[in-house]
């Protein structure tokens, strides 16, 4: 089991890597397995992160059997706080 830090980590993972992959674009999204090999998450730690994310209503995603996602998207709110932590970063 991944700690919270771990946790965190593969969260804030998940959204850079959607927003890369995307350029911000709601009508793309990234295959789970896909997220999963380019980030070297475990497929249980990539499940986790994406329900919390979800749960935040940063990310959308279409689940395939056994829980594992198959379609990840970024939401408008979920755009709108990554546009946001560029911003910060200049």
């Amino acid at each position: 089991m991944a700690t919270l830090r771990e946790r965190k980590t593969y969260r804030a993972q998940v959204l850079q890597a959607l927003y890369e992959a995307t350029e911000g674009n709601r009508l793309l999204g990234v295959a789970g397995s896909r997220l999963r090999d380019d980030l070297g998450i475990h497929e249980e730690d990539l499940a986790a992160a994406c329900t919390y994310l979800v749960g935040e209503g940063l990310i959308a995603v279409d689940w395939a059997t056994g829980n594992t996602p198959a379609m990840v998207t970024l939401t408008h709110q979920g755009i709108r706080l990554m546009e946001a932590e560029e911003e910060e970063r200049g």
